[in-house]
This record gives structure tokens, C-alpha cells and sequence, in this order.
């Protein structure tokens, strides 16, 4: 869909503020009410979600062309989709979608944050978003006995994205969960060199071209290696594969996308991996979004929107009947379920979980573009862990790991940060 699919929407926005709120049903304490990273931080309307739709609309209507205030709003967005997920408890509307076929016209205008340029010529260049080698892609697995895949078939690939690939200070964790699974028995393969970008941070750019061109290249890589089973370790990459893919209906039938978090309780569950070591530590676990509420299935609908009251809030039906995603059905239990299963490990959740959790800071190109805007966001999420009395805050993605590593030296924090790879090593005498 374009941009102008949605005026409908940009239209029925009343300018509640919903968006820039955890619903107050869902609230305990007021210094955790606000969900909007953007509107947070800048305190300006123009950078909440209601902002962004209708200067939108303005924008369709002709009554505003591009500025530097303009591309400002639309690109310090995170697009982490807690906007989305509290608009939705008020009014069946796509928000989330909106900001991103803003992005998408933009690029298509030639309006690109040169930030953003440079990342996309190093994916074109060599198949990454980290500015780096693709000859460079498995160097993490030297000595470690993995089987690169080629042409060879495999049930079980084990898709390890550009964030672990590339950032030399994680590739622990990554060779980790290698050894997790050949502890457990799995016969599996990676892509070594010929590993590709799953193209959730292009399309999150606004570049939908390079996401599409990865997406067919992964698929195909799928399908010609007869991989039944994609375990990935990012959650940018389960959420590219597990929503983006099937958006744009390109997701092969007969493969299951699961994340490592999803894997892992799979096999301790059938007795696998045995986690005996106790772990006295008190931890907070943070959501990633594209885990979570971004990771919540795509669903599919075909039908006509119509106006049917008229009015600058016209009533709107669809037929037939439109089912929303409404966040709640993301990754959430499998990490928890893991964490309780660790013998000593003491879990003391925040107050902003699930689907109205607090973004790390690191999404929707902000990380790469306005790293001070990423470092803040972590660095107020890293406060809310510390709230709890928790010694370490213990997450799921690269993307998270990261920010909130950069944050806390910049800050001189003593909070612990841990990929949940690692707690299940130590539990299991990696």
C-alpha cells in the first residue's frame, strides 16, 4: 500500500494522545506513563505519532512540501510501534504503517539522511548494515567446527545477522549459542560468507527495494538448501523473516522462523539442554520490540474501506471485518519462561513490559542517524531496570545488547547487561 491508502486514517486521528501513552489501565506509576521514545525526548507534538499523521495528511493535501523540520520529525522516529499498540486501544487505525511509507516516500523523493546513505552503499556494496567486510561474515566461527552450508542441504540454519556477525565485542554470546546447539544434538548449518543482510534495517530507512532484494535472497537461499527450520538470533531478523516476509507474501510455505529464545525452550523442554548450574542473580528482562510487539504475526486482509458517516472523524468499515495486530501476541513467554527455569536466577519485571515496553533506542535508524537521541532512550530504559533492584538487565536481541552497552560506559553505570544466550550457557556448563 501507499502513502495515500492511508488518508483515511491520518483523517480520523483526533489528537487524543493516546499514542504517546501506556494505556492507564496498564499503569502503576507515573514516571513510567509515556511510551514514545520521540515525543519524550523532543516535547513537541510534531514528534508524537499524531504529529507525524497529520502533517502527513498535509503534506498528501499539498499544504506542505519537504523542510528541514519536516524530514527531522519523520526520521528521529524509532519506529518501534508503541504508538501503534496504545492508538489501537482507542481506534482501529495503522499508525505504525503510515510512518512507514512516510519513510518510503521520502527515500523515493531523493529526501535520505546521508547517515542513512552510507549504510545502504555498504549493503549494496557487501550485503551488510554494518559497514563492513562481507569476505569478514563468519570470521566468529574460526575453530569452531560449523558447517558452512554452500550448496549443501540442511534442516536447521542457523541465521546469525549482521549485528553478531560484525561486532567483535559480541561474538561470545553468538559462539555461545553454536555450542548450545551442538550440545543439545541439532545438526546444523550456517551461511558463512554467503550470509545476507535480512533487510529489516533498509526497510526501516524507507529503502523498500533493498529490503525486497533480501528478502528474495534469503528465501532463496531457503528453499535451495531445503532449510525446513531458520533459528535466528537477532530479533530485527525473526521479525523481518517472521512479518515482514509474510507481508509481502514472500515467505516460502513449509519453513518455520523461530528465535533463539523459542528454540532454546524448545529443547529444554525436551530434556536437551539440562540447566543445573544455579545463577544467584537478580535480573530485569527488557522486551525487544521487534520481538515483541513488532513481532506479533502479520495478518493478512483484502477487502474495501469505506467512509460511511461523513465529518473530519468520519466512521470508517471495512468489509469484510479487518483484524488489527494489537502487539500482544509477540515473543514474551519463551525468554521469561527461560529465566524462571534458570536454578538462583530472581526476575523482577519492569513496569513497562510486553507490548507497551520502553524501546532500547537502537531501531528504525535512529542508531545510525542521531546517536544521542539512541543513547538517551537506553539510557532511561537502563534507569527503569535499575528500579527494580535488579543487578543486570538481560534482553534478547544484538541490537538491544549494544545500545545499552554504549550507554552505560558513556554513563560510568554499573548495571550488567546479558544476552539471555549467555545465562542459559552458564546454566548449562558452556
Amino acid at each position: 500500500m501507499a502513502l495515500e491508502d492511508y488518508a483515511n486514517d491520518m483523517w480520523r486521528c483526533t489528537r487524543c494522545s493516546y499514542c504517546k501513552f501506556v494505556p492507564y489501565m496498564k499503569q502503576d506509576k507515573k514516571e513510567y506513563e509515556t511510551v514514545c521514545p520521540s515525543v519524550d525526548e523532543y516535547a513537541f507534538h510534531g514528534y508524537s505519532c499524531s504529529g507525524r499523521l497529520i502533517s502527513a495528511l498535509a503534506f498528501l493535501e499539498e499544504r506542505i512540501d519537504y523542510t528541514d523540520g519536516f524530514l527531522d520529525m519523520i526520521y528521529r522516529c524509532l519506529l518501534d510501534g508503541a504508538c501503534d499498540v496504545s492508538c489501537k486501544n482507542q481506534r482501529d487505525m495503522e499508525p505504525l504503517q503510515i510512518m512507514q511509507e512516510l519513510r518510503a516516500r521520502c527515500v523515493t523523493d531523493g529526501q535520505m539522511l546521508p547517515e542513512h546513505m552510507l549504510h545502504i552503499d555498504g549493503l549494496r556494496k557487501e550485503d551488510n548494515m554494518m559497514l563492513a567486510k562481507k569476505a569478514d561474515r563468519d570470521k566468529w566461527a574460526a575453530g569452531l567446527d560449523i558447517r558452512r552450508l554452500g550448496q549443501e542441504s540442511a534442516k536447521v540454519l542457523l541465521h546469525v545477522g549482521c549485528r553478531y556477525s560484525f561486532d567483535e565485542d559480541l561474538w561470545p554470546v553468538l559462539t555461545k549459542a553454536a555450542k548450545l546447539l551442538k550440545k543439545a544434538g541439532i545438526d546444523f548449518g550456517i551461511m558463512g560468507t554467503d550470509e545476507v543482510c535480512c533487510g529489516l534495517r533498509p526497510f526501516e530507512m524507507g529503502y523498500r527495494a533493498e529490503a525486497l532484494k533480501y528478502a528474495e535472497s534469503n528465501t532463496e537461499n531457503w528453499k535451495a538448501r531445503k532449510v525446513k527450520t531458520v533459528v535466528t538470533l537477532c530479533s530485527d531478523c525473526y521479525q523481518s523473516f517472521n512479518v515482514n516476509y509474510e507481508r509481502f507474501k514472500l515467505k516460502p510455505a513449509g519453513v518455520e522462523v523461530l528465535h533463539i529464545t523459542q528454540y532454546l525452550e524448545r529443547l529444554i523442554k525436551a530434556k536437551k539442554l539440562k540447566l543445573k548450574k544455579e545463577i544467584p542473580v537478580h535480573v530485569t528482562y527488557h522486551d525487544p520490540c521487534h520481538l515483541g510487539r513488532l513481532g506479533e504475526p502479520w495478518i493478512h486482509w483484502e477487502g474495501v474501506e469505506r467512509r460511511v458517516t461523513e465529518g473530519l472523524v468520519g466512521l470508517i468499515v471495512h468489509d469484510p471485518p479487518k483484524e488489527f495486530r494489537r502487539g500482544a501476541n509477540g515473543v514474551y513467554e519463551a525468554p521469561r519462561d527461560i529465566l524462571r527455569a534458570i536454578p538462583g536466577i530472581n526476575l523482577t519485571e519492569m513496569e513497562r513490559i510486553r507490548e507497551y515496553a520502553w524501546c532500547c533506542g537502537a531501531g528504525g535508524g535512529v542508531y545510525e542517524a542521531f546517536p544521542d537521541f539512541a543513547e538517551s532512550t537506553a539510557t532511561k530504559r537502563i534507569a527503569e531496570a535499575k528500579s527494580t533492584g535488579a543487578d543486570a538487565i538481560v534482553t534478547a536481541c544484538p541490537w538491544c545488547v549494544r545500545v545499552f552497552k554504549d550507554a552505560i560506559a558513556k554513563n560510568g553505570d554499573s548495571m550488567e547487561v546479558h544476552d539471555i544466550i549467555e545465562l542459559v550457557a552458564e546454566a548449562t556448563n558452556i
